[in-house]
């Protein structure tokens, strides 16, 4: 027995030992290979402007240097990006950008603020230039700013309007039995519409077209502007489906030239002075972007800007660069508010909602924030529901025009499979030693006075959130309750009715909480920085990332994203408030 328990304990120290070696070996390649690693940018060199693993404003740091190693999370956000097209156009070694065959799932702000970037980068005299195999509308609205603008000869344009599909459950929950019970304040909170209904209610198709419509209004008035086409005649384009091909959308001057990607780098190349025979230098976006951040700037004063970064939906604990927790959201605005050096904060909201809770307690700091510096609110592709009530107290809010807000409403959704178990031949008894004494269950039909407990706090909720978004935006009750009741507006509607201060994007933001802390010589520093504990760092180590990997091998992307959306919907605990839909333009 003593043996064996030998050889236990001698496999288990050679095991241990392999493990710590591993781990020492990365982490020592790391530190020293990083260093080494140095991006160098060639002079006559041309960016490549690829963002498919580009996602988030914010690429997100953490305490532990261990996490930081292991993260599956990019080194560069969207905010790294176009700090880097910024830096780009006083680089003397930087010709040009090339965006080619980009496929990104950058939400529309984003598009738009990058594409503001690559605006700006032309006015410097430097080229732009553009070309795909094919183009969906997304990629065309940020290519349009190029010029010119290629097409594979056989390559498709998606140039034909926005729509939105919405399924509705009722039947299926009364053929299934497999009823979700819905309490709800808001007649636009259609979050959960179709829970109660086969149709599409006629609030919710008025803000639905509403809706698209001035997103639409949005791009086209943009690529009208890069293109010279009038908005009329682009939505004439859109109707009749007249650039469906490279031909007919070079007729109607939406491309410049159809021609093989080899045609397009001889271009490129004579923009650099070239041969054709040569290869010209370039460099990805990414590891310029990365060069950018890390080189050391020195700055005059110690002055400081906090960008507080908070992105995705709202949940409870500590959150990461997916999910907005209270942990480092509060713990971020604390210390910006300390840190004597920073004189303001902007706060970069990117999120439908989620915990009421949740949303309160960040709303809460926010306002302690506010009372001992400037706090300028800046949205990018949602601050809705959840997202808009940490919003609404700030000194300034900035909203791109596309930008989705509003939402202010709130619901609880409560799963019953009473119908389902008695089908099937499943009873359920309670006993209880008060009247309210038995917590919901979902096997046992909604009690009445449970219901209307449960609306009572959703009422509650209701109220504490119009009160706060009244007391920050300068309004009465009733006024914001008349643009509330759960209703969606982009960031040109939320200007007209007083959700929003002006539209800009994040650098506008800074600025104006740079004037606000009236200081004129700054840097900025992006929080948060998530604490993650050893139990988070294995958990992104290849081999346990392999299940994940494997399912959305076997079911695919599409399939899989949904499967995270019903893990979401079970995730999600108390009353929520948050955005009624997603939008995601192709």
């Amino acid at each position: 027995m003593k043996f064996l328990g030998n050889v236990l304990a001698t496999i288990i120290g050679i095991f241990v030992f392999f493990m710590l070696f591993f781990f020492g070996i990365i982490l020592i390649g790391t530190i020293f290979g990083g260093e080494s690693e140095g991006v160098t940018v060639k002079n006559n060199s041309v960016i490549e402007l690829n963002l498919e693993d580009i996602r988030n404003d914010y690429a997100g740091k953490y305490k532990d240097p261990w996490m930081t190693i292991f993260s599956e999370n990019k080194k560069v956000g969207l905010s790294d990006i176009i700090n880097a097209i910024e830096e780009a156009k006083t680089d003397t070694d930087i010709k040009g950008i090339s965006i080619l065959n980009n496929a990104s799932s950058l939400g529309m702000a984003q598009s738009k603020a990058l594409r503001d970037a690559l605006e700006s980068f032309k006015k410097s005299g430097k080229f732009v230039m553009a070309y795909a195999n094919s183009y969906s509308q997304k990629e065309y609205y940020l290519n349009s700013v190029a010029s010119p603008i290629y097409i594979n000869p056989v390559g498709e344009m998606d140039f034909k309007g926005l729509s939105s599909e919405i399924m509705f459950f009722k039947n299926f929950q009364e053929k299934s039995g497999l009823k979700m019970e819905v309490i709800r304040h808001g007649k636009y909170k259609s979050a959960v519409e179709p829970f109660l209904e086969n149709k599409m209610s006629d609030a919710n198709r008025e803000q639905t077209t509403a809706l698209l419509n001035s997103v639409w209004n949005s791009i086209t008035a943009d690529i009208s502007k890069s293109r010279n086409i009038s908005v009329a005649k682009l939505n004439e384009i859109a109707n009749g489906l007249l650039a469906r091909t490279p031909e007919m959308a070079k007729s109607q001057k939406l491309i410049d030239i159809i021609a093989y990607e080899d045609v397009y780098h001889n271009a490129i190349r004579k923009a650099l002075k070239v041969t054709n025979d040569e290869d010209y230098n370039k460099v990805s976006v990414v590891d310029y972007a990365q060069k950018v951040a890390t080189t050391s700037q020195t700055f005059d004063s110690k002055d400081e800007i906090a960008i507080i970064y908070a992105q995705g939906e709202i949940m409870g604990g500590e959150g990461d660069v997916n999910v907005i927790g209270e942990g480092s959201m509060r713990r971020s605005l604390q210390e910006a508010r300390k840190n004597k050096n920073v004189k303001a904060i902007v706060l970069r909201i990117d999120s439908p909602g989620g915990s009421a809770l949740t949303s309160d307690l960040i709303w809460r700091e926010v306002e302690l924030t506010k009372k001992v510096k400037p706090v300028v609110v800046s949205m990018g592709n949602y601050a809705a529901s959840g997202g808009y009530y940490i919003a609404c107290n700030a000194n300034t809010i900035f909203a791109e025009e596309n930008t989705i807000t509003g939402s202010i409403g709130v619901f609880g959704i409560l799963p019953n499979f009473t119908p389902l178990a008695t089908k099937i031949g499943i009873y359920t008894e309670q006993v209880k030693t008060h009247e309210n004494s038995a917590n919901y269950s979902p096997f046992v039909p909604i009690d009445e006075n449970f219901k209307a407990v449960t609306l009572e706090g959703v009422e509650h909720i209701y109220k504490t959130f119009v009160t706060h978004v009244a007391e920050g935006r300068k309004m009465t009750f009733a006024q914001v309750d008349a643009i509330a009741q759960g209703r969606v507006w982009t960031g040109s509607e939320a200007l007209k009715i007083g959700l929003v201060d002006k539209i800009g994007g994040l650098d506008d933001a800074i600025a104006k909480a740079a004037s606000l802390a009236k200081t004129k010589s700054y840097s900025t520093q992006n929080y948060p920085e998530y604490e993650k504990n050893f139990d988070d760092l294995l958990a992104n180590l290849p081999f346990a990332k392999s299940k994940a990997d494997f399912i959305k091998e076997e079911i695919g992307e599409e399939n899989y994203r949904i499967m995270q959306e019903i893990k979401k919907l079970q995730a999600r605990k108390g009353v929520q408030a948050i955005m009624p839909f997603e939008i995601n333009m192709h």
